[in-house]
């Protein structure tokens, strides 16, 4: 594997890198502490649901806007501006108080959504050559780091003096190294870009049945994702474990699928059909899924757990790869990403408000298990037709429109 670009372009490199770790523990880290934070604000199950809703519907929202932002100001301007954004929204989410963690929160998901966007446009642009090795590079670096927030989570509220609190807070740390890294690439000046106006109507991305299917496989896969950081912890203490001993099978699981999260996307970049990585995707969700299911053995739930964890983390690499594949140019990829990213986070932010307030009524997460297991069923069904070697239109078609 020759890694010579990362020499020729280390600076690049590491940057992505830290904006990627960036990403998801902010996120990760608040399901091991939700109980915490539940009993010290008087919320309920629903409500706690939103500390991760939020950000996707920040993401839902943002996604549509980052590309247009990103050409009015710069890919790389607009990422460090989502970097301060996000360094922000960590400050005011650790101050104790309902409307200060909401807001926190909120913002955590705006400087997260233009870096989830953006992100795949500078690999497209900078890295032609090289976009399902850097795609995997950046993706086991998001996971990795989003798999350590989940396991240390629980720990430092318990070793903190401030709690939970001290524990979502320290990532602002790791977000201010990300933006000083990040800050020879905005030395660039750049001309103002005219942004067209937003004719979703008409957008050919809105009219290709293939981006509609990288979309929905980007939502469904979300979905599972952001509901089983949320409230995995929840299921397994329902089951007997202990709190902090579930935190650590949270990032367990997340830790189990870094080998996929990174060797999917450099499968898939040398393939010219990624159908066969989603049938194996399909397969090892379900496996897994049946196992927590029907059983209670720890060992058994430890088994089940690793195997959802490879299924999720070859899942998200893939939807991020799909992005670059199924374009053909830097700016289709920024366009795509927005789509997807916008719309299938629209489809995700229901889920971790709904299990929890379907749990609050039934008091049983069986319901939650069969809901998973007819997700992968519409996630696989998506990303049979995403994973067919096609670009969702013509290179000329999509550069003249800035949609997304």
């Amino acid at each position: 594997m020759n890694l010579s670009f990362i020499h020729n372009r280390k600076w690049l490199v590491i940057g992505i890198i830290l904006v990627a770790i960036n990403l998801r523990p902010s996120i990760t880290s608040v399901g091991p502490v939700i109980g915490s934070i539940r009993e010290d604000l008087n919320i309920s199950n629903g409500t706690a649901g939103m500390l991760t809703t939020l950000p996707l519907i920040a993401f839902a929202v943002l996604s549509a806007m980052a590309p247009r932002l990103g050409l009015r100001i710069g890919q790389s301007q607009a990422i460090f501006l989502g970097m301060v954004i996000l360094t922000i929204g960590i400050f005011i989410r650790s101050i104790e108080w309902v409307a200060t963690l909401f807001i926190g929160t909120t913002l955590i998901g705006v400087g997260i959504a233009i870096g989830n966007v953006l992100l795949p446009g500078v690999v497209k642009q900078q890295f032609p050559e090289k976009v399902g090795l850097l795609t995997g590079i950046y993706s086991i670096s998001l996971s990795g780091l989003a798999a350590i927030g989940s396991g240390i989570s629980f720990p430092l509220a318990q070793r903190l003096s401030s709690g939970w609190q001290g524990s979502l807070g320290i990532w602002s740390g790791l977000a201010i190294v990300a933006i000083i890294v990040w800050l020879p690439q905005i030395t660039v000046k750049r001309k103002p870009v005219k942004i067209p106006k937003i004719d979703i109507k008409n957008s050919p991305l809105f009219q290709s049945k293939l981006a509609w299917q990288v979309t929905i496989f980007m939502g469904m896969q979300s979905f599972m994702f952001y509901c089983l950081i949320t409230w995995l912890p929840e299921i397994l203490q329902s089951r007997g474990m202990e709190p902090a001993t579930a935190g650590w099978m949270l990032s367990f699981m997340q830790i189990a699928g870094l080998p996929g999260t990174f060797l999917t996307p450099v499968l898939a970049g040398q393939m010219s059909s990624q159908r066969k990585i989603v049938w194996s995707i399909g397969f090892l969700y379900l496996i897994g899924l049946s196992g927590m299911l029907f059983g209670s053995a720890t060992s058994l739930l430890t088994i089940s757990i690793a195997i959802i964890g490879i299924a999720q983390g070859s899942s998200v690499s893939l939807a991020l790869t799909l992005l670059s594949l199924r374009a053909a140019t830097a700016n289709q990829a920024a366009n795509l990403s927005g789509m997807a990213q916008s719309i299938g986070y629209t489809m995700a932010a229901i889920g971790p408000i709904m299990l929890g307030m379907l749990f609050d009524f039934t008091q049983t997460w069986t319901p939650a298990l069969i809901i998973f297991i007819g997700v992968v069923v519409v996630m696989v069904s998506a990303g049979l037709g995403a994973g067919r070697d096609e670009v969702v239109t013509e290179p000329e078609v999509m550069e003249r429109s800035t949609n997304f």
